[in-house]
């Protein structure tokens, strides 16, 4: 086997991380780790998968009359992990402003024991998913087929846990568990969009849904739907303006057809139908159905 001399690389490497934790007033002393570690938080949505659907997703020597042994086994695992990770979080986001260590332990551990308690509502609301994607489609033919195999059943199960730990302050961590999802499916959907019951996207490649788009119930996308903003906001330095309302407002029984685009802060309003690959930057009212064809004589609008 070839040997290699690698220290001058190993101080070079060295040299620049220093660079880098100099310009970002990241600390220099000898310690543990800083960040959440995507590893640990795969691991814990794999876990928090298995307790929420445990035999479907959970290990396939699982039996009924150890069920519920099983999923409290796990979710004490799971969750003792990403107290760790949320502590990790905290302490990272309080770099600037030291704060005091058991504040922030106490913190995460409120966060997350507020997170358990809110698993059994968001299994429903994945329930609800999950027969949204089956009425919907009929290629499906069961709704566990819908639960193994559909990639926007995936996306929405990492975006129920992310969307909750997105609203107990713990952004960091629910921007780690939407990536993965969005990794393994190509649906890219920000954890803090809030998204009603019985959302089904279909296909999915290619979806985007922005961090403050609001989706109403029994709304259906289909393939490279975009929900994005039409434009970022500066402040008086020229630095973006973050978490302003910037992304669309889909209202209850909206139907989006693949390739559409619809950007800003827009209303579609209660049962509209939006057709493929359109493009729309204004309100559209409630049961209009939007199609190429009709926005070609439209009044023509240019993005500022």
């Amino acid at each position: 086997m070839a040997g290699f001399d690698v220290s001058e690389i190993v101080s070079a490497l060295h040299e620049v991380r220093d660079e880098w934790r100099d310009s970002q007033k990241r600390s220099r002393e000898p310690g543990s780790r800083e960040f959440p570690s995507r590893d640990a938080l795969a691991s814990i949505v794999e876990s928090l998968k298995g307790a929420l659907f445990p035999m479907r997703l959970g290990p396939p020597d699982l039996r009924h009359e150890s069920e519920d042994f099983y999923v409290g086994h796990t979710l004490d695992s799971s969750l003792q992990s990403l107290l760790t990770q949320a502590r990790l979080e905290l302490r990272y986001n309080a770099r600037h402003q030291p704060r005091d260590a058991a504040e922030i332990d106490a913190e995460a551990g409120e966060a997350v024991r507020a997170f358990a308690a809110a698993l059994p509502g968001i299994r429903r609301l994945l329930d609800g998913d999950v027969i949204a994607a089956y009425q919907g489609d009929p290629a499906a033919r069961s709704v566990d087929e819908v639960l193994l195999c559909y990639p926007g059943i995936l996306a929405m199960i990492h975006h129920r846990l992310a969307h909750q730990l997105y609203d107990l302050g713990l952004p960091l961590l629910a921007r780690i568990v939407a990536e993965l999802a969005h990794g393994q499916t190509g649906i890219d959907i920000h954890p803090g969009a809030q998204i009603d019951a019985g959302f089904f996207i279909d296909h999915g490649t290619g979806v985007v849904i922005g961090e403050t788009t609001v989706i109403g119930k029994r709304v259906r996308l289909y393939q490279a739907v975009t929900l994005g903003a039409k434009r970022f906001p500066t402040d008086v330095d020229g630095n973006l303006q973050k978490g302003l309302p910037r992304h669309p407002i889909v209202e209850d029984d909206v139907v989006i057809y693949a390739g559409a685009t619809i950007l800003g802060r827009v209303n579609l309003g209660k049962g509209a139908t939006i057709g493929g690959n359109v493009w729309i930057i204004d309100d559209v009212p409630a049961g209009a159905s939007v199609t190429q064809a009709s926005l070609q004589n439209a009044p023509q609008h240019r993005l500022p």
